[in-house]
């Protein structure tokens, strides 16, 4: 997640403080991914040691304001533009877990997945339910329109995702039960049959 272009492009909106920002930030996301103030002002003090926005002096509340560069803008266009890469992509607990729990002694591994399947379909429930919230919201429009549908967005790619790891636990289950299925040429020997024994010799009928 990058915090660093997030704050960029609110403060494209006009200047901002500190727990402002986190809190715009955290209306635009649906607080899915929280910051605090403190993580806040860190990256904007990076921000400013590279350029891309400097103090602008101070509200009426004596809140120091921060606002974008004309470097800010063209890093914040760079990052709207450029592919989200993927050939790194960031370590996933539950992969980790199960590539982990395969022969882990002690561990039944089907379980395991059983255990998760019923906290992601319970989670998808949650993201649908939160989705239609989000739908009346977006069309009752009003004021927080923008940031009703930004939640909206967030709210569908989480619902897709959990979708996908339902998926794919069904396909981690399947794989599973192939695997411990004996390999073909394995089973038993088939019964030999009896080979009649041949008529004797004598006058044929």
């Amino acid at each position: 997640m990058s915090i660093r272009h997030g704050l960029l492009a609110l403060l494209e909106r006009g200047p901002r403080y500190g727990s402002q920002l986190r809190t715009e930030f955290e209306s635009r996301t649906g607080a899915t991914w929280p910051l605090n103030v403190g993580q806040v002002y860190t990256t904007l003090g990076r921000l400013e040691r590279d350029g891309l926005v400097v103090q602008q002096g101070q509200d009426e509340a004596g809140h120091v304001l921060y606002a974008i560069t004309d470097g800010g803008r063209a890093e914040l266009r760079t990052w709207f533009e450029r592919p989200v890469d993927r050939t790194s992509p960031a370590r996933d607990e539950l992969a980790i877990k199960l590539a982990m729990a395969v022969g882990a002694p002690g561990v039944d591994i089907r379980e395991v997945i059983q255990s998760q399947r019923r906290h992601t379909v319970k989670a998808m429930q949650d993201y649908t339910r939160l989705k239609a919230q989000a739908l009346t919201a977006v069309e009752a429009g009003g004021s927080r329109e923008r940031d009703d549908v930004a939640w909206l967005l967030v709210l569908e790619q989480l619902i897709f995702q959990t979708e996908a790891e339902a998926r794919w636990l069904d396909h981690c289950e399947a794989r599973l039960i192939r695997l411990s299925t004996p390999a073909p040429g394995t089973d038993p020997a088939p019964a030999r049959t009896t080979v009649p024994e041949p008529a004797p010799q004598g006058r044929r009928i």
